[in-house]
């Protein structure tokens, strides 16, 4: 039985889910092994993954969810924040029978995913992070200036302003999304070691090497993730690190030849190396 506010055609992409008060914004592509996409703050599925989306559902079935006030999905009366929008997510895959997934996080993206499998383990099978600081001081100290200080005018006529416009229910609220994930990045106090290194679910940490992540600090998350040990004498680590040569923040997502390659590659191993 479908539920109010809630749309299952099979014959299409979109769905619609009243979750937690939210009536979240989700698509289902291709078939196979369910694989999340987790798009970054003030984007959408598209912005974040439309070069990488077609070659992922190739082989996979593949779930691209927007977040609260993100996209297609409206705001409610409620901060944007890690917790929130991982029980969103949570919630939705729940509600399509999705048991155990692998989640594909970019920006905020991965950091709603690391929450998903910090408070629902569950759900989570494998993980790739790309560009995630799990502290604020894994940003370049620059790039937290500028992030408190973004308005919406800074952005006009972005491709992420150029989204919202076309996809949002209420487009006039854009600077109010602005205002929404300024919060988050102000008031982000990040995760603990303990619990990153709690994580049990394999892992690719992905970055640029250009991005706002500093490297360091990816290589600490592959650290706290079992990594950083010499292969040949102790055999490969379940988590996985990849630095992309040439790579900034916003072309990370772009590099769909190399991203699909490795994403696909660590999702899929030889039986010898974990399923």
């Amino acid at each position: 039985m479908v539920a109010h506010g809630e749309s299952m055609n099979p014959t299409r992409p979109e769905r619609r889910l009243r979750v937690n008060g939210v009536e979240m914004y989700c698509e289902v592509h291709g078939a196979g092994r369910p694989l999340v996409l987790l798009h970054g703050a003030m984007s959408t599925i598209q912005t974040s993954f439309g070069a990488l989306l077609p070659s992922l559902a190739r082989t996979r079935q593949v779930v691209a969810v927007e977040q609260q006030a993100h996209g297609h999905t409206p705001d409610i009366d409620r901060p944007l924040t890690f917790e929130h929008m991982a029980a969103d997510t949570a919630a939705v895959l729940r509600r399509l029978n999705i048991e155990r997934a692998d989640l594909f996080g970019y920006s905020m993206g991965a950091g709603i995913a690391l929450e998903i499998a910090i408070q629902h383990p569950d759900l989570v099978r494998r993980l790739v992070l790309a560009s995630l600081a799990y502290t604020r001081e894994g940003l370049h100290p620059e790039i937290v200036e500028v992030i408190e200080r973004t308005r919406p005018e800074d952005l006009a006529g972005s491709i992420f302003e150029k989204a919202y416009a076309k996809t949002a229910p209420n487009p006039e609220n854009w600077p109010t999304l602005v205002a929404r994930c300024n919060q988050l990045d102000r008031e982000f106090e990040g995760w603990r070691p303990e619990d990153v290194r709690s994580i049990e679910a394999p892992t690719l940490v992905m970055i640029g090497d250009s991005d706002i992540v500093q490297p360091e600090h990816a290589v600490h998350i592959f650290r706290l993730l079992g990594g950083g040990v010499e292969g040949d004498s102790a055999g490969l680590p379940d988590s996985q690190l990849a630095l992309l040569p040439g790579t900034t923040h916003l072309t990370i997502v772009e590099r769909a030849d190399w991203v699909v390659s490795m994403v696909s590659g660590f999702l899929d191993p030889p039986l010898s190396h974990g399923g």
